[in-house]
């Protein structure tokens, strides 16, 4: 399922906390980031989300 997101921070080791449009925050692990094609994050960048069925982030990728 896919989320629509703004980025918080983005943290040295490549991960980034962002912010869900309904408010919640959620950590993406640097391999997400990595992922869905990015080398960093900058915070106010929009982003989408794609989770796994767990519920873990496994892409950040370009908005929709």
């Amino acid at each position: 399922m896919a989320e629509q997101a703004t980025v918080s921070a983005h943290h040295p080791d490549g991960s980034a906390t962002v912010l869900r449009d309904d408010g919640v925050l959620v950590e993406v692990p640097a391999a997400a980031v990595a992922e869905g094609g990015w080398r960093t994050l900058r915070p106010g960048q929009r982003v989408t989300l794609d989770r796994a069925p767990d519920g873990t982030v496994r892409a950040a990728r370009r908005p929709v």
